[in-house]
């Protein structure tokens, strides 16, 4: 996944990891290095600046321990290429394995053991450019910014995410050090948006603004306090004394869909939050109590949403 994705942008080989961490600290985030083990000349670095993110290849090639109190207004997407990292934070400990993926919030403190052969690739993303971004913008962000939950996800199921940052890499070795600019634009956003769809956070599609009419606010609220039933139009209709067409309308506004898509959105949401909390014992259990009766449907609709099988996200919280 993603091999050799910098080459084009080498800046260290065979270097000492100090050297390669000094670099880190200018251009990807604030740390301290450890080495645990052996000391050899085996790191290595790759960094190219592309859309306002900065991209780099990240291998320190010894056994480290990788520290820092926090990133300051940044956040970085770590996916681990070779080997695996251990992250630690107090009595909690989460082994990150090749093919998985990470989002770090800014003013999270850092504490990761790299194995010999841990590769990663970290996307280094402004706060200010993921809270600008139009799929943000139009959703509702929260008063202390977005943050991600300190959940991995396996790359290997989000097919649009690894698609795209393949694409991305593919630009940038086929322009090498001309400029990019011209196709940066809509490839942040989409990035930015499949980032906000695959990781776990406190981000909400929800727009306040476009749904704080007491009608609609009696609308949302129905329908998270009846999840597991199945949701008629004459019912929102009723507990809104909106028409059906008002409705339809007010929905097309506040989310860009329409109310049955944002009642299974809804669903599927909740739903993902029960099986990572360890709520039910299997995915066909959970499918039926929230009313998706066509398991073959359920689990396409789910992937699409998320990136991943809801096994997937059964297995994963364990």
């Amino acid at each position: 996944m993603f091999c050799q994705s910098l080459a084009v942008a080498r800046v260290f080989h065979g270097a000492h990891p100090e050297d390669v961490s000094a670099f880190v600290n200018r251009h990807i985030g604030r740390h301290s290095l450890e080495l645990l083990g052996e000391e050899n000349r085996a790191s290595s670095l790759s960094f190219r600046e592309f859309a306002g993110f900065g991209l780099s290849e990240v291998s320190y090639g010894n056994h480290v321990r990788v520290k820092s109190p926090a990133l300051e207004a940044v956040y970085h997407l770590q996916i681990v290429t070779r080997g695996q990292c251990l992250w630690q934070n107090r009595n909690d400990r989460l082994m990150i394995r090749r093919g998985q993926a990470l989002m770090v919030n800014p003013d999270e403190q850092i504490d990761l053991e790299y194995s010999t052969d841990c590769e990663k690739l970290i996307i280094k993303i402004p706060e200010p450019v993921l809270n600008s971004a139009r799929a943000a913008t139009t959703g509702r962000i929260p008063d202390d910014g977005i943050r991600f939950v300190r959940s991995p996800v396996d790359l290997r199921l989000c097919p649009a995410l690894t698609n795209i940052l393949g694409a991305v890499f593919s630009e940038l070795e086929e322009c090498g050090n001309n400029d990019v600019s011209l196709v940066s634009g809509p490839y942040r956003e989409i990035i930015l948006k499949k980032l906000l769809t695959v990781f776990p956070s406190n981000w909400s599609e929800t727009d306040p603004a476009l749904t704080k009419t007491p009608a609609m606010d009696r609308i949302i609220r129905y329908i998270d306090e009846n999840l597991k039933r199945d949701i008629g139009m004459e019912e929102l209709s009723g507990i809104s004394n909106m028409s059906i067409r008002s409705i339809y309308n007010a929905f097309a506004r506040a989310f860009d869909t329409t109310p049955k898509c944002y009642v299974k959105h809804r669903k599927l949401r909740q739903l993902r939050e029960d099986l990572q909390a360890g709520q039910y014992r299997n995915v066909t259990e959970i499918a039926l109590d929230y009313g998706f009766s066509h398991l073959g449907r359920f689990s396409s609709d789910y992937r699409k949403l998320f990136g991943e099988l809801p096994s997937e996200t059964l297995r994963m919280a364990g």
